[in-house]
């Protein structure tokens, strides 16, 4: 059975709690996953996960550093629809970054599909240059890796109600 849903861990492991996107998909890589759902780190590359999400999935789940004004620490999961996206001529492209919005406009330009768009994000407590999680993020870590988890299980009931996406 082909990967449905992408888990695609992201950020920058040289500026603190931007890393924590990359620490969840290191230890998701260690769970048993469905055979229909596939994790990867993606740190700042935002060309390759645009290119890797050609191939069409049925559900994209980003996990990333997520300022909101939260206590630092805190988890907070946020379905991105077509209209809280920014067109392709908003989007400012950085080879070397990793701004969602701006991947997901260039796979807009390519012509593919992320399909429905999660994002589990935790709100960074320091974003300097150093190599680390802060303390309250790296808290939250295990609580992230567990709503990932959580988000797979009701994307399994959703899949059982549809029909899987036809192959163009």
């Amino acid at each position: 059975m082909r990967a449905r849903v992408l888990i695609a861990g992201i950020g920058n492991v040289f500026l603190g709690d931007d890393g924590f996107g990359v620490e969840v998909a290191r230890r998701l890589a260690d769970v048993e996953l469905p055979p229909w759902a596939q994790v990867a780190d993606y740190g700042i590359s935002g060309v390759h996960l645009a290119f890797d999400l050609l191939g069409g999935y049925d559900t994209t789940i980003l996990v990333d550093a997520t300022p909101r004004g939260e206590e630092p620490g805190t988890i907070s999961v946020l379905e991105l629809r077509d209209g809280d996206r920014i067109g392709t001529t908003g989007a400012a492209f950085d080879g070397h970054g990793m701004q969602p919005d701006a991947v997901l406009a260039l796979l807009d330009t390519l012509g593919g599909d992320a399909g429905r768009v999660l994002i589990v994000g935790c709100e960074p407590a320091d974003l300097g240059h150093r190599i680390g999680l802060s303390d309250p993020v790296r808290r939250a870590v295990d609580p992230a890796v567990r709503k990932v988890i959580d988000l797979l299980d009701a994307e399994k009931r959703r899949f059982e109600q549809q029909p899987l996406r036809q192959e163009v």
